[in-house]
C-alpha cells in the first residue's frame, strides 16, 4: 500500500524524509523549535527538504521563518507552539462509527485522559467532547493552560456552547449523546479563561494527541 503522506524533518534529532507520522514524531518530540511538515508525495517532500524549511514555509504562505498558515479558516498563530499546554484529538472507525478521544501534555506526550470506545458517533462530536473534557480537566486542576485542537468545527461548537450535528438520537447513539448533553450542560454553566487554539498542522505536524491512524 502506497504512503498517503511523507514527512519532512528539517530541525529535529535526525533531519530527513520519513514515511510515517510515528517515525517523524520520534525525531521532533522534545526538540525545541522543531521544524517539520507533511507532503502528499515523496517528490514534493524531497524537494521541500532540499529547499529548507524557510523556503518551504514561505511557499505555504508563511509570514516569517518558522511560521505557517493553517489549512483553512482562522490561521494558527505564527511561530512555535506553547509547550505549556495540552493537546486533544479524536479518532473514529467510520463516520458515524466507533469513537474515542484523548488529551495529552504537549511537552511530554503524557496521556492526561482518554474516553472510549464509544459505540457510535462522529469524529466531530469526539473532537467536541475532547475539548470540553480538556476544559473541565484544566479547571479542576486550577490551570489556565492553552488547549490545542486540530478541529475548526469542534472549536466553533464550543464557542457556540452546543454542537450543530445531524447525528440521530436513537438506541445506537445513546452513549455519545449522553456524553454530549453532559458536555454541553457543562459549557453552559461554567466559565473558563483557557485559550482554545487551532493546532497548526502545516507547520508543526500532526497534533500531539493524534492517534497515529492516518
Amino acid at each position: 500500500m502506497a504512503n498517503s503522506k511523507w514527512y519532512v524533518v528539517w530541525v529535529g534529532k535526525t533531519p530527513g524524509v520519513y514515511t510515517s507520522w510515528n517515525d517523524c514524531k520520534a525525531q521532533v518530540d522534545g526538540v525545541p523549535g522543531a521544524k517539520y511538515k507533511s507532503y502528499p508525495t515523496r517528490a514534493e517532500a524531497e524537494k521541500a527538504y532540499e529547499q529548507g524549511f524557510r523556503k518551504s514555509f514561505a511557499a505555504a504562505g508563511v509570514k516569517a521563518a518558522g511560521a505557517s498558515a493553517g489549512k483553512g479558516g482562522a490561521k494558527a498563530p505564527a511561530g512555535d507552539y506553547d509547550r505549556n499546554s495540552i493537546c486533544v484529538d479524536a479518532a473514529s472507525s467510520g463516520n458515524p462509527g466507533i469513537v474515542e478521544y484523548q488529551g495529552v501534555d504537549t511537552a511530554t506526550g503524557e496521556r492526561l485522559f482518554h474516553q472510549g470506545p464509544i459505540p457510535k458517533g462522529t469524529n466531530n462530536l469526539g473532537e467536541y467532547l475532547a475539548i470540553v473534557h480538556g476544559l473541565a480537566y484544566l479547571k479542576q486542576q486550577g490551570s489556565d493552560k492553552t488547549i490545542y485542537s486540530d478541529s475548526q468545527t469542534a472549536m466553533k461548537w464550543v464557542r457556540d456552547k452546543k454542537p450543530a450535528t445531524t447525528l440521530v438520537r436513537d438506541a445506537s447513539t445513546e452513549d455519545i449523546w449522553r456524553r454530549v448533553d453532559r458536555a454541553t450542560a457543562w459549557l453552559q454553566s461554567n466559565s473558563y479563561s483557557n485559550k482554545i487554539v487551532k493546532w497548526n498542522t502545516e507547520a508543526w505536524g500532526e497534533v500531539k494527541a493524534d492517534f497515529g491512524r492516518k
